[in-house]
């Protein structure tokens, strides 16, 4: 068996069928499901035990979080691989088929993202892959845009842990999921991590999901969401980042906290958002930083560039998308 396709559950009961039934239509069906149920309230425990007792489901004692949930599961499999799946989502009968294929193509790849669709709009992208910028803005690349988009495999900054694979003997030398993340940003922070110790990500065009979207959370924007994002993404920037690059990039970054905090006050959550980034800036010091080596200078400089680059066909997609508006 080459995979173990990892589910986390908060209270998803009613996902459950949808996304399991779309797995027994796989064209490769080497594969293990472990549902890592996170305390839930809803009953799932005793659907899943009575509608599919052959499913492994490993129930925790209280919510622990997205992080420590995937944790568990990683650490419980046997597999060269593990496929991380939303609850919230459906997947194409070709969808672990065209993962596996991808993530073999080379042992450098740690992680691959699949084409992510939106369930209620299936002509527009959800996610094709996660970007991250200078400005610490970490970018849901192909939102919104038509399915007929992103259609070659590339690589990406980072995979999004919602439908995604990972090697996983790689989490053995680069470290877990971060627990302290508790939930968001914790996809970006490991797939950093591997891209300082060389390895890639990629996107594959060919694997598709349907995902509904803040099926645990509830909404785009919310207070708890709001907090958590931007103390995680203080820590990601501070354990990833040696202190020669932080001095480098502290003004960008700066502003970059500095537009979101407008951003927030203009939608009603400016106070969850400054709470956040001051926590982050509190305990930052806390979190395990990933210990520099000369060896990944390289890798570093590499990661600055695309960092860059990234930004800047952010600020161009952003203006092209305002003018198509006009």
């Amino acid at each position: 068996m080459e995979v173990t396709i990892i589910i986390p559950n908060y209270n998803g009961k009613h996902f459950m069928e949808p996304c399991l039934e779309s797995l027994t239509h796989q064209t490769c069906s080497d594969f293990r499901i472990l549902v890592v149920d996170n305390a839930s309230t809803d009953g799932t425990l005793a659907y899943m035990e009575e509608n599919y007792p052959e499913i492994e489901v490993i129930a925790l004692d209280q919510n622990y979080g997205f992080s420590k949930a995937v944790n568990i599961g990683i650490q419980n499999s046997t597999t060269p691989y593990v496929l991380l799946l939303n609850n919230d989502t459906t997947v194409d009968p070709h969808f672990v088929e065209e993962m596996v294929k991808a993530i073999k193509s080379s042992k450098r790849i740690f992680s691959v993202s699949s084409k992510m669709i939106q369930m209620y709009h299936p002509e527009l992208i959800d996610s094709a892959g996660d970007l991250y910028t200078l400005v610490g803005w970490g970018i849901c690349r192909g939102t919104g845009r038509p399915v007929s988009n992103y259609t070659r495999q590339d690589d990406i900054f980072t995979a999004c842990a919602g439908a995604a694979i990972y090697r996983r003997s790689v989490f053995k030398k680069i470290g877990y999921f971060d627990e302290n993340h508790f939930a968001y940003l914790e996809d970006i922070d490991v797939g950093y991590r591997a891209k300082i110790y060389g390895y890639r990500n990629i996107y594959c065009p060919t694997a598709l999901v349907y995902h509904v979207g803040s099926g645990t959370s509830g909404s785009k924007y919310n207070s708890f969401k709001v907090k958590l994002s931007a103390r995680n993404n203080i820590y990601l920037n501070y354990k990833n980042m040696p202190v020669f690059q932080l001095l480098i990039n502290l003004f960008p970054l700066t502003a970059g906290y500095l537009v979101k905090y407008l951003f927030f006050i203009k939608i009603g959550f400016g106070k969850d958002y400054k709470e956040g980034i001051l926590e982050g800036l509190r305990t930052a010091r806390a979190q395990k930083k990933v210990r520099f080596q000369l060896r990944h200078l390289p890798n570093y400089i590499r990661i600055e560039a695309e960092l860059i680059i990234n930004t800047f066909s952010y600020v161009k997609d952003w203006f092209r998308r305002k003018l198509l508006k006009k």
